[in-house]
């Protein structure tokens, strides 16, 4: 995609840049598959899948800051996906939304100790609520960081409650929404820093769109080849 005047990337406004296509040809997740024990099962027996090349062409940072986030499954009859609204002022992915997580520090002894702090730091998540499954691979952002994905089951009952520094608003989306190829639709813009390509996932919430993008949705489409490789 040849641009004689690429987009900066620091003004990119994802919500414009046109939809080239989406995945509605490709299957999706079985409900059944989506249970907690059938995701214990393949995250206990991974096969051998490759992450999807598309989900994120963010090219690793020179000096990457290891972080993690916590992709929490909350297991009510119809299983949710955890995700938050970010405050407007943060310095990095401000207003976006994510996943609980952060930036590792010294202290932490692993990527799932890492996310498991920050998830009880920003939304109250206490981790004895919390089943671990496994990490999926590595995601780049359009930043410094270098995410490690811990997914995770979370309890129905556990008790949230943002942390107003860094959390708007917790919400849910439902994990058949995500695993359903259709709702994954593409993106490409030429850019100061070259060619980026991502996935968006938006969510009608009552009013309101949640319009999933970037790293997150890209987490959210290697869970999906995950689970139907």
């Amino acid at each position: 995609m040849a641009d004689s005047h690429p987009t900066p990337l620091r003004s990119l406004n994802p919500q414009s840049v046109p939809v080239l296509g989406t995945d509605a040809h490709l299957p999706v997740v079985p409900l059944h598959q989506q249970s907690a024990q059938a995701l214990r099962q393949r995250f206990s027996h991974p096969p051998i899948w490759v992450p999807d090349p598309f989900a994120s062409t963010a090219p690793r940072p020179e000096a990457p800051v290891p972080a993690a986030v916590l992709v929490g499954i909350v297991q009510r009859d119809v299983p949710t996906v955890l995700l938050t609204q970010r405050t407007a002022h943060l310095p990095t992915h401000a207003g976006q939304i994510a996943f609980p997580g952060g930036r590792q520090d010294a202290q932490d002894r692993s990527p799932i100790e890492t996310a498991l702090r920050e998830a009880q730091e920003e939304v109250g998540l206490d981790p004895r609520g919390v089943e671990v499954l496994g990490c999926l691979p590595e995601s780049t952002t359009g930043s410094v960081y270098v995410i490690t994905p811990v997914v995770a089951l979370v309890q129905s009952n556990s008790e949230l409650k943002a942390n107003p520094g860094e959390v708007a608003e917790i919400f849910e989306v439902p994990l058949a929404h995500v695993l359903n190829p259709a709702h994954h639709r593409r993106h490409a813009l030429q850019t100061d820093a070259g060619l980026r390509t991502w996935f968006s996932m938006p969510y009608q919430d009552d009013a309101q769109e949640r319009f999933i993008w970037g790293a997150t949705a890209a987490i959210l489409r290697n869970l999906y080849v995950l689970l139907r490789a």
